[in-house]
């Protein structure tokens, strides 16, 4: 599952549009505008189509935190910038939607991806812990679609299936 795969599944689950997708993404530190937008959504056959690389989808991950929990203390120490990986992608997700431990288990579950809690925490774990597990693309995709089936439940028919 590419960036642009993940940005397209997770724009419809929350159902944006094109000036919020812009926004979110100015809020991030990224500028675009609508065209911008819709070439980051177009399919890999179309000639438009922009890649998504992890600096675009991780500024519209982080203005969609901002979009939702408000801006960041300017106290808080600033992460070091790495590159975008999964475990990071479901992280700042949760982040953004304030999820706890029950509220994404239940959204895998609904998207057909049974975890226990011990599984799930060692996704968020430092890559250094020994008990970390790095998420694959499997995971993101599962969640992606049980969070289009909690936020969007007439439309699941319509989303992608994992």
């Amino acid at each position: 599952m590419n960036n642009n795969d993940i940005l397209r599944r997770l724009r419809f689950a929350i159902n944006l549009s094109d000036a919020s997708m812009v926004s979110t993404f100015a809020l991030g530190g990224y500028e675009t505008d609508e065209n911008g937008v819709r070439n980051l959504m177009a399919r890999e056959e179309e000639p438009e189509m922009v890649v998504c690389d992890g600096d675009i989808l991780g500024a519209f991950l982080d203005g969609f935190i901002i979009t939702k929990r408000g801006p960041r203390d300017p106290s808080a120490p600033v992460p070091e910038p790495s590159e975008l990986n999964n475990n990071q992608i479901l992280k700042k997700l949760r982040i953004a939607l304030n999820f706890r431990e029950a509220s994404m288990l239940a959204i895998l579950a609904k998207g057909g991806h049974v975890m226990s809690k011990h599984e799930l925490t060692a996704l968020f774990r430092k890559p250094s812990h020994k008990h970390f597990r790095e998420a694959g693309g499997q995971v993101v995709r599962r969640f992606l679609y049980g969070l289009t089936a909690e936020l969007r439940p007439g439309d699941v028919d319509a989303a992608e299936q994992p």
